[in-house]
């Protein structure tokens, strides 16, 4: 199922599912009794493949609301803390994501910083994955997805942005709490977007879910990556579960079955498959 990895195929699906729920690799090694290099290697091997199928499985579908937005995470240490002789792959690091917001199928993802080269490749990625059909975008304020967005998608989108003001933490409040939300602030960008659809509340849901089901993406854990191309791979195997696998409470099935991509739901063992 793996190519050259040799591991028993129910030993090997238990250690991705684990994963999937939000298990550390020292704690899928200590269930499944694999080494932990070993798991590392069957994470890569597996979101290389579905990578793969996303590309594959993803293009070019009719949409009607799409919300995009990046969540922040960081490889082997945080951006403040690099020094002259880190590389670009170390620090900061977003993933930008963009789901339809009916059918809450991730369209598209890309990792990289939070730059206007990473939101143009990820918009580009969008661009694929939706057909010549009009839908309506709404982004948060980051500047540079206007640019990106009439560059790329001009010629299909109505696009807004939804900017929230946030208030000033309480005495009581610790650190880490949530700051509390006092405006939304919605402007049409381009085209004709409908002003009570201008929404991300769907895009940061998907947020809280991939830092409840991803190990790595967990705040204030020791569990973050190490290595860029393992947290890429831990993403692209996130992404494809998600869509293909995992089905939502609200739909009762999975997203790929609403969006009329699948007419079941697939296991574990499907989605890694080699095709």
């Amino acid at each position: 199922m793996l190519d050259s990895m040799y591991i028993p195929q129910d030993k090997a699906i238990l250690a991705l599912r684990l994963l999937l729920e939000g298990n550390s690799i020292r704690s899928t090694e200590r269930i499944t009794e694999l080494d932990r290099n070993t798991i590392m290697s069957l994470l890569v091997k597996a979101g290389d493949r579905c990578e793969t199928l996303m590309v594959e499985k993803i293009v070019n579908l009719p949409v009607q609301d799409v919300e995009a937005d990046e969540i922040w995470g960081f490889v082997q240490k945080k951006e403040g803390h690099k020094s002259d002789d880190d590389g670009e792959e170390v620090g900061d690091c977003y993933c930008f994501i963009a789901i339809e917001r009916t059918t809450k199928l991730v369209l598209a993802h890309h990792q990289g910083k939070r730059t206007a080269k990473s939101t143009d490749a990820f918009i580009g990625k969008l661009a694929y994955a939706t057909s010549k059909d009009r839908f309506q975008l709404t982004t948060d304020g980051f500047p540079p997805y206007i640019s990106a967005v009439k560059m790329l998608l001009r010629d299909r989108v109505d696009f807004a942005t939804l900017v929230k003001v946030y208030g000033t933490p309480r005495d009581a409040e610790q650190k880490y709490s949530p700051a509390e939300v006092v405006d939304s602030i919605p402007t049409e960008i381009m085209g004709r977007p409908v002003r009570d659809r201008i929404c991300t509340s769907h895009i940061e849901r998907q947020n809280l879910s991939i830092r409840m089901g991803m190990r790595r993406m967990t705040r204030l854990t020791n569990g973050f990556s190490k290595k860029w191309e393992n947290l890429q791979a831990a993403y692209s195997l996130w992404f494809a579960y998600y869509n293909f696998c995992r089905v939502h409470s609200s739909l009762r099935v999975t997203p790929a079955m609403e969006h009329g991509i699948t007419d079941h739901v697939w296991t574990i063992a499907e989605l890694i498959a080699t095709r």
